[in-house]
């Protein structure tokens, strides 16, 4: 059975949302309805970084919810209260409880939620690589979950990335961009999954594989009106793999106010904005106006 409230969620507008969500409390004809609804509230109050506000929310859906699935979602947006506080080990067993209720319920996509979330959770390597395999499962024999493939795929690229396991990471990625052609509506994850395999392509030595995979990602972006700073950055690092310093710079000299400006990831990477600004500072295409001397 597929998340009836997530049609609810814009995660791009949550005053949106949240009125959205209390129109729907004002509409559920059961106690345990309404309990889940009030989950959700609570997962509003949480991006909002009001975590007194979201408990009182959860504790307000415990006194009213006793389904299976009313008893996931408590558990699982109270974990995702406590791990966005900072407490990884109480968010944990909470997220673990919300993944077994779920699926005794069949409701595949919270489970898989859940699932992802106790990946985040996780202490070690280990942990979030169990985590995430039943994620991948779940989510790929389960239609109403689908949707969870391509973010869990992403993730495991990343961290596999991260622990220097290239080859398996790009296979991951190679996954998650599969999956994300799938939706072709959804055109950001589109691109974005492109930027995760041609960075790792060019992590493996195959930056003249990856650069028209990212030619694609910043061609996209800037006909939409939307340039993305990452996706110049890691066209300029391919270009400047193979030599191509003049085009290294172009797109250096592109993503640079694009990530000063906006990103604070980006300005907290010191060392990242060195290299960037020296890939800039390279040789600029030549004027090619005729000689009218």
């Amino acid at each position: 059975m597929a998340d009836r409230l997530r049609a609810l969620w814009d995660f791009s507008d949550l005053t949106t949302t949240e009125q959205h969500l209390r129109d729907q409390l004002d509409r559920e004809p059961t106690a345990d309805g309404r309990a889940e609804v009030l989950t959700q509230l609570a997962r509003i109050e949480g991006l909002r970084d009001d975590f007194g506000r979201g408990e009182a929310l959860i504790v307000e859906a415990e006194a009213l919810g006793s389904s299976g699935v009313a008893l996931s979602r408590i558990d699982l947006e109270r974990g995702r209260l406590l791990r966005s506080g900072g407490r990884l080990e109480a968010a944990l067993p909470l997220f673990e409880s919300a993944f077994a209720a779920a699926v005794a319920a069949d409701q595949y996509f919270i489970a898989v939620d859940a699932a992802h979330m106790a990946a985040l959770a996780a202490p070690d390597h280990g942990g979030f690589m169990a985590w995430t395999q039943r994620g991948v499962e779940l989510a790929g024999s389960h239609v109403e979950a689908h949707y969870w493939l391509g973010p869990l795929l992403n993730n495991l690229g990343w961290q596999l990335f991260d622990t220097g396991d290239l080859g398996a990471a790009l296979d991951a990625f190679e996954r998650a961009l599969e999956v994300r052609l799938g939706e072709p509506d959804n055109r950001l994850e589109i691109e974005v999954a492109r930027y995760a395999v041609g960075k790792t392509l060019r992590a493996l030595g195959r930056a003249s594989d990856a650069i028209p995979i990212l030619e694609t990602a910043v061609a996209w972006a800037v006909d939409s009106g939307a340039p993305d700073g990452w996706f110049h950055e890691e066209l300029a690092e391919e270009y400047a793999a193979l030599g191509r310093d003049i085009e290294a710079g172009h797109q250096a000299r592109l993503a640079l106010p694009l990530l000063t400006d906006a990103d604070p990831f980006f300005r907290g990477d010191t060392e990242r904005m060195a290299r960037l600004r020296a890939l800039a500072d390279g040789p600029a295409e030549q004027d090619r106006s005729p000689d009218t001397g």
